[in-house]
């Protein structure tokens, strides 16, 4: 099939670009090298739109989130991924998370059922030297693909390491001492929609002592090593491992995935507190499968060696016996000084005919990668169609999250970003406990009034 656009990439951002492009009638080839005879470090298989690292696009309150209010937005525009992510949806409190395998299935089924995409198993070395083209090959390019950019944008793309938690089979949780139980039961009118009891989470109680134990062994845990080339690549906090989390003080992981507020343990109920209380500190894990058969360990990234992983993580209460369908790793992740490189239609400076889309952008997260995916393939349907782009308002988390990455940033310090509304112009006269239900309302008034530009 003779095409108009080439996106190279099937992940997130690559098949929601394909999606808002062939759903107009816009005849696209996407390329994906999965499925061709290669792979990456991180993927498990050749399937489209493959969660990795985790299988949560985060909160999904959109009256009081950024990322809720993205997702909110997106499914204004038809977005496939939160389509599918309502198909594979699987209890979270007041996160969606997703059924990885189902998520997939969908993507893939829905973009086949589209006549005028043709999806190839290929890997694709060179940027395209003509025609309309979409990057979106994520923060694991191919060394060739990477080399093509790397000539072709005359610098260096900047560099993080990206971690993957491991999963454990829920047969293998000793529930006789963890617990089921969302923190302050939030989310638990929208789990049992789907399904769930509103304890979403499994929870494994940590006394001081065993804390404090826990801590040292992640510290002195054998680790991966680093070679020569990736001695001075810096982690993304988002997905920061464990073990380095756990270096910059030993309170640090009780206030972050470690946290047991609001989680008052049962096995613990006295006379006096009957509800149980609080542990010293608290390893959740969230349901990674429609089935409830798999369950990720939440904030548990890590660079340990996989025997160590074993070993320190059944000191954790109620992982004892724990066996893991998925250990955790840690892989290379890349992108582009995009304020510097790209411009406010994503199109590289030097090449307009290509656009990049995703992480390989420098935002960070499943549904900004998505997100990206989306705008850059409403303004390649709107290139083809001889309209002029109308961006999404700036006030919108759309409109915050592309401004940020295509100019608003400091080029000389610009790295990954998940949305947040600092990214959003400020309000004035509000008060700060009203500013993230006014940034919302704003947001979905102005974007109300963007969408009739789309076609």
């Amino acid at each position: 099939m003779e095409y108009q656009v080439h996106i190279i990439g099937g992940g997130m951002a690559g098949s929601e670009a394909a999606w808002q492009l062939a759903r107009r009638g816009i005849r696209v080839r996407l390329s994906e090298m999965r499925g061709g005879g290669d792979t990456t470090p991180a993927h498990q298989s050749d399937g489209l739109a493959e969660l990795v690292c985790s299988n949560s696009f985060r909160s999904d309150d959109h009256e009081k989130n950024a990322v809720g209010l993205l997702h909110e937005e997106m499914r204004r525009c038809d977005s496939l991924l939160m389509a599918a992510a309502e198909k594979a949806r699987v209890p979270a409190g007041s996160a969606l998370a997703v059924d990885r395998d189902v998520f997939s299935a969908a993507v893939e089924e829905a973009l086949r059922s589209l006549p005028t995409l043709e999806i190839v198993r290929e890997r694709v070395d060179v940027l395209p030297q003509d025609g309309l083209a979409i990057v979106a090959t994520g923060p694991l390019t191919a060394p060739a693909l990477a080399g093509s950019i790397g000539a072709a944008t005359g610098a260096d793309s900047l560099a993080f390491f990206d971690a993957i938690a491991p999963i454990v089979y829920r047969d293998s949780i000793d529930m006789k001492v963890a617990w089921m139980a969302s923190r302050w039961d939030k989310g638990a009118e929208a789990s049992l929609a789907l399904g769930g009891d509103g304890r979403d989470y499994i929870n494994c109680p940590m006394t001081k002592e065993q804390y404090f134990a826990f801590w040292e062994e992640l510290q002195a845990g054998e680790k991966t090593e680093f070679r020569e080339w990736e001695a001075n690549t810096p982690y993304f906090d988002g997905c920061m491992p464990i073990e380095v989390m756990a270096a910059r003080g030993p309170e640090t992981l009780r206030f972050g995935p470690m946290k047991p507020v609001g989680l008052d343990n049962p096995h613990w109920a006295t006379a006096e507190h009957p509800n149980g209380r609080w542990p010293y500190a608290v390893v959740q894990l969230r349901q990674d499968n429609k089935l409830g058969t798999l369950w990720n360990m939440v904030g548990f990234q890590t660079k340990l060696k996989y025997a160590e992983q074993v070993r320190i993580f059944r000191t954790i209460p109620g992982l004892e016996n724990a066996e893991f369908a998925r250990l955790g790793g840690l892989h290379r992740n890349t992108f582009l000084n995009s304020p510097t490189l790209l411009d406010r239609q994503l199109r590289l400076k030097s090449a307009p005919h290509i656009r990049f889309a995703g992480q390989i952008t420098g935002c960070e997260g499943y549904v900004e990668s998505a997100s990206v995916g989306l705008l850059a393939g409403l303004m390649a349907a709107a290139e083809l169609a001889g309209r002029n782009w109308t961006p999404p308002p700036r006030t919108s988390a759309l409109g915050a999250l592309l401004s940020h990455i295509t100019g608003d940033a400091e080029a000389e310090s610009f790295q990954p970003m998940n949305v947040n509304f600092g990214l959003f112009p400020p309000l004035a006269d509000v008060k700060k406990k009203q500013r993230k239900e006014a940034y919302t309302e704003r947001a979905k008034a102005d974007l109300r009034d963007w969408l009739p530009t789309l076609a």
